[in-house]
């Protein structure tokens, strides 16, 4: 029999836990906060703690040390408000699990029964949970993106991510970095899929004229999306470099100091990789899921772009969206899910005018259908021209009065400093670099910086 301390101020939820696992044999004592937890594992040393984050007078994850100096029970933090950064919290805590609320007794059950196996096994280790950078949602399948983003950045092992265009896959790569060992560090990231195969090793390993991005992320992190479309040759190059920590440029070997993270469109099943570099992949897959299995977060997000869209466009309110339009958003298969619901909420709000959003306001499904067989270029040029749309209604509105409203070079600042700071970041800040992928001498490149207020 195994001792389970519960650490809950919900009585309902506490006597929950007590009926499941005492029927499991397990003997359950239960505290409604962190004084009464620690008394409790004082007198009776627990062999698992079931451990609530909001907790009256004193936060769970923070008391994870103290009951720590108490027990060494693998400790599972529970939440009712499942994000990235309460999960990064308790992994870095030392918490074995996490669970969101309202959940499944069963699977509180199969935790604690792993907990308990992983303890006589001598095995401490921690699995983790959430994500940030405006990776939003509470879904169940959001919920697995996030503790497995929260595993990931406690690693430094090469990480794959996988996931359908449009679901977030930059984002869940931007929130590992942020949350990993290095998040000083640069975030340079490219895509494959629009590089000859030829030009790829030079795009990624340098040239003895051009500085590669594994060196312009030294001390940082290298994304590297449509992996499938670098050729063996260079997949198998990629694996050595991080097999050995060493980078070469010329004849000279150098410490490499980067995490690899590589991405595809393509399942992990169905995705072919070099042998060497399958074998340098940490365990932790992070597959982001379409938005069809995450219906529960299409509102949330819809109302954030409506928020973000409204900020940008300096409205005085964010409108309201009708129950028609959300049941017309949630009943809806996003091709390029995440992404594409984006781009329909903005082109809402553009039609509506400030007004509550109702479906007539959505861009057809046909339209929105049309993009789903367009390559990435094109599709991202659908999405350039809704946005422009967007702009030039919000910008007619705002200007269209003054005697010289010069929509057209407010459009191209706007749309040059974006340009630059995405080539910046794509370089890693080598300014050299990013001149050469614009078609600009690095002089005008300075001068463009400092013109658009980017010169820092």
């Amino acid at each position: 029999m195994s001792r389970i301390l519960v650490v809950d101020d919900e009585p309902a939820i506490g006597w929950s836990l007590r009926e499941i696992l005492a029927d499991e044999g397990h003997a359950v004592d239960v505290a409604a906060n962190v004084a009464e937890a620690l008394a409790a594992a004082s007198r009776a040393r627990p062999d698992a703690i079931l451990l609530d984050v909001r907790l009256p007078g004193r936060d769970g994850i923070e008391a994870i040390p103290d009951l720590r100096e108490t027990s060494a029970a693998p400790i599972v933090v529970m939440t009712a408000f499942g994000d990235l950064d309460t999960a990064v919290r308790a992994v870095r805590a030392g918490a074995f699990d996490y669970l969101v609320k309202p959940f499944d007794l069963e699977h509180v059950s199969a935790v604690v029964a792993r907990a308990l196996a992983d303890r006589t096994n001598g095995d401490s280790s921690t699995e983790p949970e959430p994500l940030p950078h405006t990776l939003l949602g509470s879904s169940t399948a959001m919920q697995e993106v996030y503790k497995r983003i929260a595993a990931a950045a406690a690693d430094d092992r090469p990480l794959l991510i996988t996931g359908p265009e449009g679901s977030g896959k930059d984002l869940a790569a931007r929130s590992v970095h942020a949350h990993g060992l290095r998040p000083g560090g640069p975030f340079v990231s490219t895509s494959l899929a629009a590089l000859a195969p030829s030009a790829i090793g030079g795009e990624l390993f340098g040239s003895s004229d051009a500085v590669g991005l594994l060196e312009l992320a030294a001390g940082g992190t290298l994304l590297v999306e449509a992996i499938e479309a670098a050729p063996p040759e260079v997949q198998a190059q990629l694996a050595n470099v991080f097999a050995t920590g060493k980078r070469f440029r010329g004849d000279a070997a150098h410490p490499l100091d980067t995490r690899l993270i590589v991405a595809s469109r393509l399942t992990p099943e169905s995705l072919v990789l070099d042998r060497e570099l399958a074998a340098i992949l940490g365990p932790t897959v992070i597959s982001m899921p379409p938005l069809a299995d995450r219906r529960d977060d299409i509102e949330p997000l819809a109302r954030s772009f409506l928020a973000r869209h409204a900020a940008a466009t300096q409205a005085a309110v964010v409108p309201p969206l009708s129950p028609e339009f959300v049941a017309a958003i949630q009943g809806r298969d996003w091709p390029e899910n995440v992404r594409d619901l984006r781009a329909a909420v903005v082109h809402a709000a553009v039609v509506a005018r400030g007004a509550i959003l109702r479906a007539e306001h959505l861009p057809s499904i046909e339209a929105t259908a049309g993009r789903a067989g367009a390559g990435p270029l094109d599709a991202a040029g659908c999405h350039v021209d809704d946005a422009i749309k967007a702009w030039a209604a919000a910008a007619r509105a705002a200007f269209g009065r003054l005697p010289e409203p010069d929509l057209h070079n407010r459009a191209l600042r706007l749309v040059e400093a974006t340009l630059l700071r995405e080539a910046l970041a794509h370089t890693g800040g080598n300014r050299t670099a990013a001149a050469k992928l614009l078609g600009l001498d690095r002089a005008t490149l300075r001068t463009k910086l400092r013109q658009l207020g980017l010169d820092d």
